[in-house]
């Protein structure tokens, strides 16, 4: 099971748990996270996302501000990739599979301190895309 965010182009937001996201399936399921036992599980669209996004807890630190620069001590992997979004949210991490015609890609943020795992961002929510 994976924990997720799941961030809407509308804005809403669902937190829970899925075991059966994969980036070439149009949609997956969520049990939210105050969910009861037993409870129906969501069925997400994919393609009414902004993104989904793996995340270490549903807290988070709430006095972590998120940084968008890269640790010099810890070298990232794959390539440095900024992300605008259409609401105007940045950003910046390292992308080892964006290709401009897919639905979407992952992105290991920047801040090697971020809640954030890995994100999959639907490309279709960004309105620029851009290697640094």
């Amino acid at each position: 099971m994976n924990k997720v965010i799941a961030r809407f182009v509308d804005g809403r937001m669902v937190k829970g748990l899925t075991a059966d996201f994969f980036p070439n399936k149009d949609s997956f399921h969520l049990s939210e996270e105050a969910a009861p036992v037993g409870e129906k599980l969501l069925e997400i669209n994919t393609k009414d996302l902004k993104a989904l996004f793996f995340v270490k807890d549903f807290e988070g630190d709430p006095h972590h501000e998120e940084g968008n620069e890269f640790d010099s001590l810890h070298p990232p992997a794959g390539r440095r990739i900024k992300v605008v979004f259409n609401d105007g949210e940045v950003l910046l991490g390292t992308t080892t599979g964006y290709q401009p015609k897919r639905t979407g890609f992952f992105v290991v943020p920047a801040d090697t301190n971020s809640n954030i795992e890995r994100c999959y961002i639907i490309a279709a929510a960004t309105k620029e895309v851009s290697f640094q």
